[in-house]
């Protein structure tokens, strides 16, 4: 079904007060009517602002996900009766108004999915576990929907076209396997400590493996074989403790216990490299030239990956939001959007209050949206290089519950339904 709604998508006063009737006519004043008349001639002849909808088949309850060529629906959990998992086509263009669906495979009754999405083609499903709540992945054919296989974890992939599963969400002790992406058969497998694994990135997919044992010991494992590359003591000592490890970059970094500090490491050799006064980390991010710590009291620090260094820092109340080359989009409590400059900290602008949509790719634009009177739902660009908030749309009849694949845009509609819309760009 596809609907075609024809008007100005901004918002426009209530009412607007009739012009005054002009006074006594001289030869400017006939000149200005006739140019007027003709702009409003011009203006009812230039073609009105389409706005292309296009309905998805979704049942009440049912969750809708967009992927890189279609849009997958799954259907909510039923103590009895059938349930599906389906895929459709989306729309290839402007001229294209309608989904197709591509097939439909069934799917347990009961069962919480969390994330669809497809990749080198494979469907990849992560729900969690009826009986246990564990979290599992099944990989699907993308063409065809045929299962290929069901494994406990997350996944990852490597840069040698493998899968990495992480398990460590189940009462006994948790493992990394890699699996065959075709079949699931399982390759190898790893234990796995508390506080782990992170994983080293290159051209696009896991090449190292990163564990930190409670006695200290962080070990690089390669993700293509399973083998141990290297292996450090970071307490000396008989001692043994849990610590946190993030890899960011050729950067192993180490929450120590205590949490008052930041220890990094450079991979492949894992050689120390400074330690910095940063307390109470629970993440770091590459920001432009520097690393963005945050704190669980949620202040920002900026260091030099070279040194340690503390470069700027910010109490709050803002938290880092995402990051886009020397640019910081940051937020308030009150979902107040600020874009910061990376190297220094300092704020550039206000981009006012939304609610950023989640977006398919890592390097989507990034989409925010915000309700507007009369069940209308306010759609806008958030540009960090340009420091503004551009409105692409203002949507009627929709609640929210958006993905964004620019210049894509899915959202559920006041009436329950799920429906696709193509922003003007």
């Amino acid at each position: 079904m596809s609907i075609i709604e024809l008007g100005e998508v901004r918002d426009e006063p209530a009412s607007t007060p009739p012009p005054r009737r002009p006074r006594a006519a001289g030869r400017p004043l006939r000149s200005t009517a006739v140019l007027l008349l003709t702009l409003a001639v011009l203006t009812a002849a230039a073609p009105v602002p389409r706005r292309t909808v296009t309905s998805v088949p979704t049942a009440p309850g049912a969750s809708a996900y967009l992927v890189e060529d279609g849009i997958v629906v799954v259907d909510p959990s039923t103590p009895d009766g059938d349930r599906y998992l389906t895929s459709y086509t989306r729309p290839a263009s402007t001229g294209d108004r309608s989904v197709r669906r591509r097939w439909q495979v069934p799917l347990a009754r009961s069962g919480d999915y969390l994330a669809v999405w497809a990749e080198r083609g494979l469907l990849l499903a992560a729900a969690a576990n009826a009986a246990d709540g564990v979290l599992e992945t099944t990989a699907f054919d993308a063409e065809t929907g045929q299962r290929r296989w069901q494994h406990r974890g997350l996944v990852q992939w490597t840069t040698d076209g493998g899968l990495l599963l992480a398990n460590d969400s189940g009462d006994g002790p948790g493992t990394v396997r890699r699996v065959a992406p075709d079949t699931g058969r399982v390759l190898w497998s790893l234990p796995i400590p508390p506080g782990s694994p992170d994983y080293h990135n290159r051209a696009g997919g896991v090449d190292q493996v990163v564990f930190v044992q409670p006695t200290g010991e962080v070990q690089v494992y390669d993700a293509g074989t399973g083998d141990l590359l290297r292996s450090v003591d970071t307490l000396p000592g008989d001692r043994s403790a849990f610590q946190r490890v993030q890899v960011v970059g050729d950067l192993v970094l180490l929450v120590p216990p205590g949490s008052t500090r930041l220890v990094a490491y450079g991979l492949p050799g894992m050689d120390p490299l400074w330690t910095a006064p940063v307390p109470l980390v629970a993440w770091v991010t590459v920001c432009a030239d520097l690393l963005c710590t945050v704190q669980q009291t949620g202040e920002i620090q900026a260091i030099d990956p070279a040194t340690g260094a503390v470069r700027w820092s910010d109490a709050g109340p803002d938290t880092l939001a995402d990051v886009r080359q020397d640019k910081l989009l940051v937020t308030g409590p009150d979902q107040r959007y600020a874009v910061r400059d990376a190297k220094t900290g300092r704020e550039r602008t206000d981009l006012g209050q939304w609610g950023l949509v989640s977006r398919l790719r890592r390097d989507d634009d990034l989409i925010g949206v915000r309700p507007a009177a009369g069940g209308r739902l306010v759609v806008a660009e958030l540009d960090l290089a340009a420091g503004r908030a551009r409105i692409l749309d203002v949507l009627p009849g929709v609640v929210g519950g958006c993905q964004a694949a620019p210049p894509v845009l899915l959202c559920r509609r006041l009436d329950g339904s799920t429906a696709l819309w193509r922003l003007p760009r």
